[in-house]
Formats: structure tokens, C-alpha cells, sequence
């Protein structure tokens, strides 16, 4: 699980609910259901409006995404992966990879490699990977528009909660004290929307923008990699080749790792 994602969520609801305490707001006013609908029932009304349903359909998945830890993202090892090919090509030819192919869980990584195998261009290789990297980076750009969107419609709602509820209050102005709880209760509204906007959905978009360019970068690695196995590069050269691909920390660990 993606503990960032927990921890955000609960130090966020958290900050806002002692903050509350601590400036003497009362905690009933958030029972208050017309602002929960008019923030969360208006936001989804929203989507509904922006997004065809095909789109809206992938929402579960992004959810489950943003809590869920990256896997089969390391570099290292991906970079020791290529290294083996290429001795195995170097020694044995590159239809000697065939065998390998179906060892690699990548789809992405595995289509390369086997264009390579089956003797296409180095240009026709790139291109076709290269096509396939861009259409997968617009439809995440897509995907996670529906939480930056969201995050632009709820602030909004919560101006017009805030309104409905004044508008509702003045209805009380023969009673200051109901008057005053009015007036609370309408507020609630707007801290909704901003915290819903600005607390879960743009944050929500940008950590799916993260994962999305950590994704595109492992497989700009893969296109390397590739390349210099048809190319016929050295292991040595790959592997100085894929180096550049990951942080200096790591390049250390792993020429540690080796020493010993």
C-alpha cells in the first residue's frame, strides 16, 4: 500500500478537524448533509457532464492506483537484465533471446525484444515504441484529468454551498442566535469544496502524474536497452548506456554490491 497516500489523508483530515477545535468551531456544524451533497453530489454531477462514461469507468482503477505501491520499477535490475541479454547475444547471436522472451512479464518490453529477434529496422523498432510510449502518456494524461477537473469543480460548489447557505440564513434574521448557526452551517459548504479540491483531488492527480512519468521513464530505459542489443553494444556499453537512468545513489549501491 502506498503509505503517502494514508498518511496525507489522515494528517489533512486531522488538520482540519483541530483546527477547528482549536479556533472554538463547534463539530456539529458538519452535520450538515445539504453541503455534502451540494460538494460531493455536485463534483460527481460534474465528471458526469465532462467525462464520457468510457472515462469515468477507469475511475475505480485510479483509485486503487494512487493507494497502491509501485512494483517491477527496479532499474537495477533491469539494467542487469539487459547486461545477461547482451552477453547471451554476443556469444550465442540474437535469435538466442527467442528463448527468453517469454520469461519477461513487461508486454512492452517483450513486443521490442521481439521485433528485434524477428530482424525488423532499428528506426521501424523505435518508432513503433516510441508510438506506443506516447499513446500510453495520453491516456494517463486523460485518466488523471478526471481528479485535476474535480479539483477545479469542487472550490467552485463550495462558493455556491456557501451562497445557498446565506441565502437560507436570511430567513433567520428575526433570530440572532439561529441566525449565527445559519451562517456556520453555510460556511461548511466552502471548507468542503476546498478541502475535497485541494486536499484529495488535485494532490490525487499529481501523484498519478508521478507514477505515470516514473512509468514513462522505466520504459524510455526499455527503448535503450533495446536499441543497444541490436546495435550489437558491448554489456559494458549498455550498461554505461542505462546508468544514466538512474540516480547516482543507486549507480553507487549497485558498483558496491558488485565489489562485494
Amino acid at each position: 500500500m502506498e503509505k503517502s497516500t494514508l498518511i496525507g489523508l489522515i494528517f489533512g483530515t486531522a488538520s482540519i478537524v483541530v483546527g477547528m477545535i482549536l479556533k472554538g468551531a463547534p463539530m456539529s456544524a458538519f452535520n450538515n448533509p445539504a453541503a455534502f451533497l451540494i460538494i460531493i453530489g455536485g463534483t460527481f454531477a460534474c465528471l458526469f457532464n465532462a467525462f464520457p462514461m468510457t472515462e469515468l469507468a477507469k475511475a475505480p482503477a485510479l483509485f486503487k492506483l494512487i493507494f497502491k505501491t509501485s512494483e517491477g520499477q527496479d532499474r537495477a535490475e533491469l539494467i542487469k537484465l539487459f547486461v545477461e541479454l547482451s552477453q547471451v547475444a554476443r556469444r550465442e547471436g540474437i535469435l538466442a533471446l527467442e528463448s527468453r522472451v517469454s520469461d519477461i512479464p513487461d508486454p512492452f518490453f517483450r513486443n521490442g525484444l521481439s521485433m528485434v529477434i524477428d530482424g525488423m529496422d532499428p528506426e521501424f523498432v523505435q518508432d513503433v515504441l516510441d508510438a506506443e510510449l506516447e499513446i500510453m502518456e495520453k491516456r494517463h494524461a486523460d485518466a488523471r484529468s478526471i481528479f485535476s477537473q474535480a479539483g477545479t469543480y469542487a472550490p467552485t460548489l463550495g462558493v455556491m454551498g456557501a451562497v445557498v447557505g446565506l441565502i437560507a440564513a436570511l430567513g433567520h434574521l428575526d433570530d440572532v442566535n439561529e441566525l449565527g448557526h445559519a451562517i456556520a452551517a453555510a460556511f461548511i459548504a466552502t471548507i468542503l469544496g476546498i478541502f475535497t479540491g485541494y486536499v484529495l483531488w488535485h494532490p490525487f492527480a499529481n501523484k498519478l502524474k508521478l507514477k505515470s512519468a516514473e512509468e514513462v521513464g522505466y520504459k524510455r530505459m526499455i527503448i535503450e536497452g533495446i536499441l543497444s542489443l541490436q546495435a550489437g553494444d558491448s554489456p559494458t556499453q549498455i550498461e554505461a548506456r542505462l546508468m544514466v537512468f538512474i540516480p547516482q545513489t543507486a549507480r553507487d549501491a549497485m558498483k558496491g554490491s558488485g565489489n562485494g
